[in-house]
């Protein structure tokens, strides 16, 4: 077995600090929309931040929501994450942190909190930080909405984007996502007794159930477009015609075509009862990463596998979306899939592999300094710097 080269010594010397820290983050839970969680998960990673950067955190507020941007004045490079999770607070008093092994479990551990850590560790590792920017954000799992147009500012002013997500359970980067985008029908219909008029009533449940069968029928497994049925509420008491129901569609697309054909067809639903209306509001949207906005980054990171001694890391196509949706659509260059090898996001089987962390670390370090080696002081030609962004949104 090669020896290890010195940037690999000096992650691997990290190793237990690594875990420490991952257990620190994911015991200051960072539920979606808790703004007391996520301020005091906040003031944490901005001590952490400001430790290995030498500069404080900007905190950047969005309707009491603490996104945390460090700035780099020539900023070529964009360290991108989230601290959000899924998880509602009082998940760790059941499921806490926990080690056995190499495997690490517990909220967030895997998306992303293993991620942050690494980043913050590559950064002690680079040759230099003053070109390195970093966004945390915090609504991330709740579609982005308070940090989007500071994702597209940062995006842009840096060049590329390195986003700090989970790879594949085998060490996979991600090249290319899914475009994704949430809908919400609303029905009115009209209410009546259920039991001695029903006749006179608009029954929304009906309409709403008649709808389900025709969003089904948008699916095209050939092409990998998913329109999906998901949350539906209706009606108040069991004797009364439902006069409202809601529906939550979700949809899935590789291709900016299919979401646009899916999008066309969802806003011109009719409704099949008479009497009935419909409306439809889309609440979150985020075109596909294309693979040729992270080909480039993604040799980078296999060339600097190598440079380290490792088995340089192959490339995945992801169903999830992330915020390197976003960057990627700009036309800017993006690389995702560089935080914890692990795997079961958004399940209680979320796990993240304690023993691979350094070692991506000092990936993600040597992947920077290759790229800043190779950069000018200005952003790459052919990234648009202008304010407007094509969004589905």
């Amino acid at each position: 077995m090669p020896r290890p080269t010195p940037p690999m010594r000096a992650a691997r010397d990290q190793s237990t600090r690594m875990v420490e820290m991952l257990g620190e983050l994911v015991g200051h839970e960072s539920p979606p929309g808790s703004l007391r969680h996520l301020t005091r998960c906040a003031d944490l990673l901005s001590r952490w931040g400001e430790e290995v950067l030498g500069r404080p955190a900007r905190r950047v507020v969005r309707d009491g929501s603490p996104h945390l941007l460090w700035e780099a004045d020539d900023q070529q490079i964009l360290l991108l994450g989230h601290f959000d999770t899924v998880w509602p607070a009082g998940t760790t008093a059941d499921w806490p942190f926990s080690v056995n092994g190499t495997i690490a479990t517990g909220p967030g551990v895997c998306d992303m909190k293993a991620g942050i850590v690494q980043m913050f560790t590559a950064l002690k590792l680079m040759a230099s930080t003053a070109r390195v920017g970093m966004l945390l954000t915090c609504d991330e799992e709740t579609g982005s909405a308070t940090s989007r147009d500071l994702i597209v500012d940062q995006a842009r002013r840096s060049g590329t984007v390195l986003v700090g997500e989970p790879s594949t359970p085998d060490g996979r980067l991600k090249i290319a996502r899914k475009g994704g985008a949430l809908y919400r029908l609303t029905v009115d219909g009209r209410a009546a007794h259920a039991g001695v008029e029903p006749h006179l009533g608009v029954n929304a449940t009906v309409e709403a159930a008649h709808q389900v069968l025709v969003l089904r029928a948008m699916n095209d497994p050939a092409a990998g477009t998913t329109v999906t049925p998901t949350v539906i509420s209706a009606g108040t008491t069991t004797n009364t015609v439902p006069a409202a129901a809601s529906l939550a569609v979700d949809v899935r697309a590789w291709t900016d075509a299919e979401l646009d054909r899916i999008d066309r067809a969802i806003r011109t639903l009719q409704p099949h009862l008479s009497d009935a209306t419909l409306s439809v509001r889309q609440e979150v949207g985020r075109y596909p990463m294309a693979p040729q906005r992270a080909m480039g980054l993604f040799q980078q990171a296999r060339a600097a596998a190598r440079d380290l001694g490792l088995p340089p890391p192959g490339g995945a196509r992801a169903a999830g979306v992330s915020d390197a949706n976003l960057t990627a659509a700009l036309g800017v260059p993006t690389l995702d899939g560089l935080g914890g090898v692990g795997g079961g996001s958004h399940a209680r089987s979320e796990y993240v592999d304690i023993s691979q962390m350094p070692d991506r670390a000092a990936l993600l370090a040597r992947l920077v300094d290759r790229i800043l080696a190779a950069a000018p002081s200005t952003a790459p030609s052919g990234v648009s710097r202008s304010p407007s962004i094509r969004s589905i949104a």
